[in-house]
């Protein structure tokens, strides 16, 4: 990554209303209490539009607002050929997902990255599973991940900047 400053990051999953909302409600929620909340955009797409302009799943909304944090206002939408321009940093969730994008990249723009390179806690991940044909235990999987590796992000954003 070059010594450009982050302004604006991008969450990306296979179809934006399990994990990427969750990572885009985590960053927003740890972003507001930072000196960085008004510095920072931040959104999520998907790389498939089979959900678009849906909530996110119901159960991720569930499982966020137990832990206080609120995506109920996000509507999914399928990541554009603009966003590689408009986003410094696009993080995706799995591989899958980032060979997806890395198809789509005009190659003209922001840094694709998996998002879990930010998350040191849980060393024995390295993407972010789907809990959308699982139980409750994959979306407070998907949850702790996520609230790791966002403030993982932030340390680093926040860090780069000086």
């Amino acid at each position: 990554m070059d010594a450009t400053p982050i302004q604006s990051v991008l969450f990306v999953c296979m179809g934006n209303i399990c994990r990427s909302p969750t990572a885009e409600g985590y960053f927003r929620h740890h972003l507001a209490q930072s000196p960085l909340a008004d510095v920072i955009e931040v959104d999520s797409a998907g790389t498939h539009s089979y959900h678009i302009g849906d909530p996110p799943d119901r159960r991720s909304m569930a499982t966020l607002a137990r832990r206080g944090v609120d995506i109920s206002g996000l509507r999914a939408r399928k990541v554009s050929r603009e966003d590689f321009r408009r986003f410094d940093l696009v993080l995706a969730m799995d591989e899958v997902n980032l060979q997806a994008l890395r198809a789509l990249d005009p190659g003209d723009g922001g840094d694709l990255q998996l998002m879990l390179r930010y998350g040191a806690r849980f060393e024995q991940y390295r993407e972010v599973p789907d809990p959308y044909y699982g139980g409750q235990e994959g979306f407070e999987l998907v949850c702790d991940l996520l609230d790791e590796a966002t403030r993982g992000l932030l340390e680093h954003i926040a860090a780069s900047r000086g």
